[in-house]
């Protein structure tokens, strides 16, 4: 079974995809960019970009029956990998316990300029 996470707590699709979808007992997030869905504004720096970014995960998670307790592996999409140090330190204020996997890597643009853009994958117990 698989069904279309939709939440007004995150950005919305922006073309042919899903925020999010469940599959079975996973739930897969979009990569998700620094918008905030109230504002449709992105803050400047790394850091304010990170929390955003993974505030619009953990909304889709929890839209989908998840949690960021939950999540088994992360990819953190960078602008410029000297940011990892700034924005692993707020990464690190979001996950807690069992640590989720994660791939972190260096793009060359990301939409509408970000400096990250973050999508994760969790369960549902």
């Amino acid at each position: 079974m698989t069904k279309v996470i939709a939440t007004e707590n995150a950005p919305q699709a922006i073309g042919p995809y899903s925020q999010g979808l469940v599959v079975g007992n996973m739930v897969m997030t979009s990569g998700q960019i620094p918008l905030n869905p109230k504002t449709g504004e992105m803050a400047d720096t790394i850091e304010e970009q990170t929390k955003q970014s993974l505030t619009n995960v953990k909304a889709i998670l929890e839209e989908g029956g998840s949690s960021m307790e939950k999540v088994v592996h992360t990819t953190v999409f960078l602008q410029d990998l000297n940011d990892f140090t700034a924005m692993n330190e707020v990464y690190a204020t979001f996950f807690t316990g069992i640590l989720p996997t994660r791939s972190c890597v260096q793009v060359a643009k990301l939409p509408k300029g970000a400096k990250v853009e973050i999508e994760a994958t969790g369960t549902i117990d």
